[in-house]
């Protein structure tokens, strides 16, 4: 994200004009994040948002507070100055509800489920805050004639069980073509 962050100066249809587009912080970023990876999920919101120019306010899981209280820390210890990555936890209704409606928060970014995503959508039309959402996966696995089966079988069980198979990106379907399907 970082590497996109430069204005750029598009050609007018008008002669002697240009188009000038310049790309600025958007302001302080919501980031909610979700158990399963917590220390990746938080670190992969927050690196764009700050080499954007912006400040976070992270709701980590309930069931994984201190990894983000952790990162926050270690990113103090490195420079970061305090105020910049800040750390909230607790009831997560409460708080998401407080960022939704907080006019300060320009930006959401939510990985988790369908369900909390849809209600972000909502929440977030009321302010108008741009949002990113990576929702509850439905990944394939594909089987295809010519698969070699022994691998195919060792693929399909480590991706439906990765993580306990609690990944947005564990095969939630195996999809086999009828030459190999027994």
């Amino acid at each position: 994200e970082a590497r996109r962050i430069s204005g750029c100066t598009i050609p007018s249809p008008t002669h002697g004009r240009r188009i000038v587009v310049l790309k600025e912080p958007v302001g302080v970023c919501g980031i909610i994040t979700p158990w399963n990876f917590p220390n990746a999920m938080i670190t992969r919101k927050v690196a764009p948002a700050l080499a954007a120019g912006c400040t976070v306010v992270v709701k980590p899981a309930q069931y994984t507070p201190y990894s983000a209280l952790a990162l926050a820390v270690l990113a103090e210890r490195a420079g970061i100055p305090p105020g910049v990555i800040n750390v909230v936890t607790g009831q997560p209704g409460e708080i998401g509800e407080e960022i939704m409606a907080n006019e300060t928060v320009r930006k959401i970014s939510f990985t988790g489920s369908t369900r909390i995503g849809s209600l972000l959508m909502r929440g977030a039309s009321d302010t108008v805050k741009r949002l990113s959402l990576e929702l509850g996966g439905n990944a394939p696995f594909i089987v295809f004639d010519d698969a070699d089966l022994d691998l195919a079988i060792e693929g399909a069980i480590v991706s439906k069980f990765r993580n306990d198979g609690q990944t947005c990106v564990c095969a939630n379907r195996i999809l086999v073509q009828d030459g190999v399907y027994d």
